[in-house]
């Protein structure tokens, strides 16, 4: 269901001015897109830590988007990515990346705490695949507890894409209904932390941003393995 909530965190980063928000129903993925469901619609698998049932990662934000635009075609649905410029139409009622706001009430599951199960850091393993239970790659979606939305790894395993462009002071003028992030930046929004990050990383509140473009070879912030996605669509389009 839609509804207010409290977006970003009270002393979190600069970036993360808490405001209250209003989203509009939507539905959600339960996992992060495996890389199965990726080789079965895109017919490969970029990821680094092969497995059918893990997360598919080393996805740039294109790869998502084509993703979104590719399931959406094969059920029928209205796409709602141009696939040429990347733009969204949030009326059509196909697949699509969360915008950071949704992917945020999701995670939060309405909670306030820094963490959707409580303050606690030392609570994250029973949640998330991150650096302080996990050596090496993420794990098979699914494999720790969900939120209280039914919600798996929305902490931890992968870095998820949404939507937004990044910018760090968008908070203070985000509209209340629906916000979609800026106008145009650079760089695009992560959210929930990888198998690698601190725990800090994967708190409810904390916005990361990387370049759309990244390659294989090149990364902004040496990401190889860490980035995946989850899929969304409007509740309204959808009905």
């Amino acid at each position: 269901p839609g509804g207010w909530f409290e977006m970003g965190t009270a002393g979190g980063e600069s970036d993360e001015t808490l405001h209250r928000v209003c989203v509009s129903p939507f539905a959600m993925d339960q996992y992060e897109v495996t890389q199965g469901s990726f080789q079965e619609i895109m017919g490969r698998n970029p990821s680094r830590w092969t497995e059918p049932k893990n997360p598919v990662e080393q996805i740039r934000w294109k790869d998502a988007v084509d993703y979104c635009h590719a399931r959406s075609r094969r059920e029928g649905l209205s796409p709602c990515y141009d696939p040429p410029t990347g733009k969204c139409d949030f009326g059509a009622n196909g697949y699509r990346l969360p915008t950071e706001a949704e992917w945020e009430y999701a995670c939060r599951a309405g909670t306030r705490t820094k963490y959707f199960f409580g303050d606690d850091p030392a609570q994250l393993g029973k949640y998330a695949c991150f650096k302080g239970n996990t050596t090496r790659g993420p794990a098979v979606v699914g494999s720790k507890q969900p939120n209280s939305w039914g919600l798996y790894d929305m902490g931890g395993n992968v870095w998820e894409w949404c939507n937004d462009f990044y910018k760090d002071d968008y908070y203070r003028k985000s509209p209340e209904l629906d916000p979609r992030g800026s106008e145009n930046s650079a760089t695009r929004i992560l959210r929930g932390g990888c198998w690698n990050s601190r725990a800090d990383l994967c708190r409810s509140g904390y916005r990361m941003d990387e370049t759309p473009v990244f390659t294989d070879t090149c990364f902004g912030r040496d990401i190889s393995g860490f980035v995946g996605f989850r899929c969304v669509r409007s509740r309204s389009a959808a009905q």
